[in-house]
């Protein structure tokens, strides 16, 4: 087994030793419990709603429940890769846990690349199993399924990661608690930028729709999640207009070049935080 994978199964090992998981899946049963009964609660009163500009009530209350329930699916999942990068380097190394890994044969860019892969490999589990339960309650309780399945899940999996990727390169200039709370500021920083889209659709404002623009693919994970949305909702007549004018970001369609821009974006961040890394006196 490579050295990548090895750091990256010791990371899990660590995660399932302090119980990470266990609270996870406790909290996540709570949250997806509580989501079915407003999943049913909506539906079940479908009859009193009366959606703007002759909008079926159906896609209205499925999109934009479901799309609500996508931003819920990104924010755990980041807060899970958060809190499994936000100490890799100094915080493990004021610990002296990092130490000892580093005079064996392991290069400090397989240890990094080994924690990056194992974040990003549960969190990618972690979204792609509560956007399918959460679609399955959707879609059982009120017969509203979204245009597209898969894409969405891989955006928001892709977004999640690249939150984590932020938070490994943090970890090497910052204590574990600095880092956090950057991490978390610049992920509000992206739904920012999302309010901002959504306050410029209403006003029809050409700045703050092209700030929106411009921050949402500075942050990626904001495009990718605007493009989740607007994938929910491709074939659906009118229910792309309700997700333009959500809290959390405007649906919009990334076009073609989000894929490689955001390729390119984590190997820029990734070739930050080895550079960091290297220079870093242990």
């Amino acid at each position: 087994m490579s050295p990548v994978l090895v750091i990256a199964r010791y990371a899990i090992q660590e995660a399932v030793r302090r119980r990470v998981f266990t609270v996870v899946l406790a909290l996540t049963a709570a949250f997806v419990a509580l989501y079915g009964l407003a999943v049913w609660q909506v539906f079940r009163r479908i009859g009193d709603i009366r959606p703007p500009g002759g909008i079926e009530p159906k896609p209205f209350a499925g999109a934009t429940i479901f799309g609500l329930s996508m931003f819920a699916t990104m924010f755990l999942g980041v807060v899970l890769g958060v809190f499994l990068t936000l100490g890799v380097v100094r915080g493990d190394a004021e610990r002296g846990l990092l130490q000892p890994l580093l005079v064996r044969p392991l290069s400090r860019t397989q240890l990094l690349l080994g924690r990056l892969l194992a974040a990003a490999a549960v969190c990618t589990v972690y979204v792609a199993c509560v956007y399918t339960a959460l679609m399955l309650v959707t879609g059982l309780i009120g017969h509203w399924w979204p245009d597209r399945i898969v894409l969405p899940a891989l955006e928001l999996a892709v977004g999640v990661s690249i939150v984590a990727a932020i938070s490994l390169l943090g970890s090497v200039f910052l204590s574990a608690t600095a880092n956090g709370i950057a991490v978390f500021m610049v992920f509000g920083s992206g739904l920012i930028a999302g309010l901002l889209g959504s306050i410029g659709q209403v006003l029809d404002s050409g700045t703050l729709k092209t700030a929106s623009r411009v921050v949402s693919w500075a942050l990626p994970f904001e495009a990718l999640y605007q493009d989740g949305l607007h994938a929910i909702t491709e074939n659906t007549a009118f229910a792309g207009f309700i997700l333009r004018l959500g809290p959390f970001g405007a649906a919009h369609a990334a076009g073609p070049w989000l894929g490689p821009w955001v390729a390119a974006y984590a190997i820029g961040v990734c070739a930050l935080a080895l550079t960091g890394f290297a220079r870093r006196d242990l």
